[in-house]
């Protein structure tokens, strides 16, 4: 019948598409070098995940070309990761009552932009120092890591805890500051880090005006309407 053939089609489309996935994913791991391996170890240290599980997960990502771009000369400036709860559906799920399926949380490793995904899990990211192409005799040089958390959903504290945490602590006891001299001693430093001091401040006030939201709380209008004797008592509620 139609149907019959039609499933017969759907079931050869998927064999071949996963013999392509398969296809894919080796020409990706043929090509990881020194670079991706040194990518690789910094995320397996930093999400407490296997190198072999971070390799896995980044030749099967389709976003796996952001790499190669971030690489290049005068290429992308940032690489960003994701590791946070993706809901999987579970291929044998069956139908709910309501007509919904078994979505099950799972956390997920995942190259993003940064833009189109919501962030609510960990952030691991990679800077470039300069437009020099990536070689795997320089990618520690020339490459950044670091990491913030936001498993809370509350982006404002992971950003705040990073910075205060980490950052700051790190630039204060940093003491080569390339072509200045001076380097902690230099005002320019100083006023660099009382800026930074001063972000970090503003940004927990931000937060904390956040969380200590106005809560609203119920009136029994007519008691304090039947307390309004006279016009000076109703300027004074006003």
């Amino acid at each position: 019948s139609t149907v019959q053939k039609s499933k017969v089609l759907s079931s050869e489309r998927r064999k071949e598409l996963a013999k392509q996935a398969k296809i894919t994913k080796e020409e990706r791991r043929a090509q990881i070098d020194g670079r991706h391996r040194y990518l690789i170890a910094r995320l397996a240290d930093g999400i407490d995940l296997s190198e072999q599980q971070v390799e896995d997960t980044i030749i099967s990502d389709d976003k796996f070309q952001l790499i190669e771009q971030f690489f290049a000369p005068n290429g992308l400036k940032k690489l960003l990761f994701f590791y946070q709860d993706i809901l999987q559906q579970k291929s044998n799920a069956s139908l709910r009552p309501d007509g919904s399926t078994n979505n099950l949380p799972q956390k997920k490793l995942f190259i993003t932009m940064g833009s189109t995904e919501d962030f609510r899990g960990t952030c691991a990211f990679f800077l470039r120092t300069s437009d020099e192409v990536i070689t795997a005799s320089n990618v520690s040089q020339e490459v950044n890591f670091g990491m913030f958390d936001c498993t809370n959903g509350n982006i404002l504290q992971g950003l705040e805890f990073f910075l205060s945490q980490i950052m700051i602590p790190a630039l204060k006891s940093q003491q080569n500051w390339g072509a200045v001299k001076e380097g902690l001693k230099n005002n320019q430093i100083q006023e660099f880090l009382y800026a930074v001091d001063r972000f970090v401040g503003t940004l927990s006030s931000s937060r904390q005006n956040i969380e200590d939201k106005i809560q609203l709380t119920k009136v029994d209008i007519d008691v304090y309407v039947r307390n309004l004797q006279n016009p000076s008592d109703y300027i004074t509620a006003g």
